[in-house]
């Protein structure tokens, strides 16, 4: 599916009604996946983004974790309303986990040392970059995303039943699935109050 680059853009959407159907094959979410993570930006070309997508049994189990860790926090008269929230993400395809690598950080903090406590921030600004092209990218083949922050509650437990390395930390998570339904049409701020143009 081709489309110019504003359009794609602007059809991106936070689609939550997602179902373990995907119009397009395993193989081609990996391309996906991998072109998004070789041309993303970072400072200093740090490539410190890391990514596990998980597919099948694998995307049921991540949301089951989230959903019982979250059984032991959420007052259970109003976990109903979370239990929705979880297995709506459970009923999508796969899910897109990610991550930054803390040692590539902290090593050019070290390198750097000038810079010290702008690499972090630059690691999330690139990380964000990377969210939107997936997103945009999978919205392109027709497959619906969201993105999700159950870190940190659920960090620990995500890197042992996936044997993430301890260095790598945890920034989103992302389900995705054919949608089953639209999204309600988006609200925008005057952009006369957002942007500013001086000549």
């Amino acid at each position: 599916m081709n489309k110019d680059f504003n359009s794609s853009i602007q059809e991106r959407r936070s689609i939550y009604a997602i179902t373990k159907e995907s119009p397009v094959s395993d193989d081609r979410i990996q391309e996906i996946i991998e072109f998004a993570v070789k041309y993303t930006p970072s400072a200093f070309n740090s490539q410190s983004a890391r990514v596990v997508v998980l597919l099948g049994q694998n995307h049921n189990k991540l949301w089951d974790i989230t959903k019982e860790t979250l059984r032991k926090i959420v007052p259970a008269e109003n976990f109903s309303a979370t239990e929705e929230k979880i297995n709506s993400f459970r009923n999508g395809y796969g899910t897109v986990l990610f991550f930054e690598d803390k040692s590539i950080i902290e090593g050019l903090q070290k390198q750097f040392a000038l810079y010290k406590d702008n690499f972090p921030v630059w690691s999330q600004q690139s990380s964000g970059m990377l969210q939107l092209v997936i997103w945009t990218s999978l919205e392109n083949e027709g497959l619906g995303a969201s993105l999700q922050h159950y870190n940190p509650l659920i960090d620990e437990e995500v890197k042992k039943e996936w044997n993430i390395p301890g260095n790598w930390k945890l920034i989103g998570q992302m389900p995705f699935g054919k949608p089953s339904a639209q999204p309600d049409e988006k609200q925008f701020q005057p952009l006369e109050d957002r942007v500013k143009i001086i000549k």
